[in-house]
């Protein structure tokens, strides 16, 4: 699962690099389908693994607010800062936790966090395909979804 989380920042990292051919104009233009902004959507995929995460480690959630990191720089350097911490905790031993059942305050439900860290892994490969499509809208080539033949970077190096 670890290589999934892998495969997300680098492709994330690469769509960063991507939106530098953007003006700030275009990345927060409203968009049709997903979360609406290109820019949004990119702060959208690191808040929820964000609070997904704490919310397995029994932390509070930290909410972010878009108002506070409007710029490409700024969601960058989030997403940089966070996953640091993220990578740090997803080094540890998880095959304890993974049928752990927990609550989170943002829903009612209740999840094991083997499904948790599934949902992670899966809601930002979908926002990537939405990012893909508004690519190929404005005539762009997207970013790569290839898994095979990538060279990942170990999650052991953050």
């Amino acid at each position: 699962m670890i290589k999934f989380f892998e495969y997300n920042w680098q492709v994330r990292d690469e769509w960063f690099d991507w939106c530098n051919q953007l003006t700030i104009e275009e990345l927060l233009i409203d968009r049709k389908g997903g979360v609406g902004k290109i820019l949004y959507t990119l702060f959208h995929i690191i808040d929820v693994e964000y609070s997904w995460i704490r919310g397995i480690q029994g932390k509070e959630d930290v909410v972010f607010q878009f108002a506070d990191y409007n710029t490409l720089e700024k969601v960058k350097s989030l997403s940089d800062q966070l996953r640091i911490e993220l990578a740090g905790f997803l080094k540890t031993d998880l095959s304890d936790l993974k049928e752990l059942i927990l609550s989170v305050p943002w829903d009612e439900e209740e999840y094991n966090v083997n499904d948790i860290l599934h949902h992670i892994i899966a809601h930002e490969i979908h926002h990537i395909g939405q990012l893909s499509v508004w690519a190929r809208e404005l005539e762009l080539h997207p970013v790569s979804a290839n898994l095979v033949g990538r060279e990942l970077k170990s999650i052991q190096s953050y």
